[in-house]
């Protein structure tokens, strides 16, 4: 049998008993990869960049779950090998290229590999949020949902201006406060960037928010921004300030 740290438990959870009305989802948090994968055929190096996970993101949800009192479920696995925020018909589920880079363990998988992943890590995983958040619809209590996520200041050779963006698609009136609580001068944060949410690329704010009428947003911050712990905590008090509210 496999090292338990070698093939943890797909979620970590953070605070279940937490108080907040915000429930926080990180499906990008870690960039762990099973031994048996061998990398995925990648250097280890390329798996520190943005195609493995999201930098920062762990980060910023941990401080917030403490700020906000908030319940958060973290991914345990790297999204290389299944990414917990597509669909599972989506193309880069299992990615078999990530920004132009080529993911030779991903190449040809056959259906029992996938069947494998899916079991293992993505079911296992929605499970438990759709779990908690049954719980809490049972006994009527307010939720509104929150993925954090990081960006790359460049994508395919694109620069990205903004700091951060807050994405939503029926969330509007939400998306709309956080984003008005989070601008300032010296930010240039705004709605549905630096890409938008719609269920064809995206899991959590559609199946876990707008289809059961929970008010759902996506933070993404910009990675340089949350790359070390004075910055990670300057934006953890900042987001928990704009969803406080």
């Amino acid at each position: 049998m496999p090292e338990p740290a070698d093939w943890p438990d797909p979620v970590v959870l953070l605070n279940e008993g937490g108080q907040a009305d915000i429930v926080l989802l990180c499906e990008h948090a870690s960039n762990h990869l099973p031994l048996e994968y061998r990398g995925l055929g990648l250097p280890s190096e390329q798996l520190l960049r943005h195609i493995a996970w999201d930098i920062g993101a762990a980060a910023v949800t941990r401080a917030l779950s403490r700020l906000l009192d908030a319940p958060a479920f973290l991914g345990s696995y790297s999204r290389l090998l299944i990414d917990l925020n597509r669909p599972l018909n989506a193309h880069d589920s299992i990615p078999a290229s990530s920004e132009g880079l080529a993911v030779p363990g991903n190449t040809d998988l056959d259906a029992v590999e996938k069947s494998r992943r899916i079991a293992a890590i993505f079911k296992p995983f929605h499970e438990r949020v759709t779990a908690h958040l049954d719980e809490r619809a049972a006994v009527a209590r307010p939720t509104r949902l929150v993925s954090i996520h990081s960006f790359t200041p460049v994508f395919f050779g694109v620069s990205r201006a903004w700091d951060a963006g807050v994405l939503f698609d029926q969330a509007e009136a939400f998306g709309a406060d956080v984003i008005a609580r989070l601008r300032s001068p010296s930010l240039l944060i705004d709605a549905n960037v630096p890409y938008k949410t719609d269920r064809l690329g995206d899991y959590a704010i559609p199946i876990h928010g707008d289809d059961r009428g929970t008010p759902a947003i996506m933070i993404e911050i910009r990675n340089v921004l949350i790359d070390g712990p004075d910055r990670v905590r300057e934006w953890a008090d900042r987001l928990a300030t704009a969803l406080s509210a």
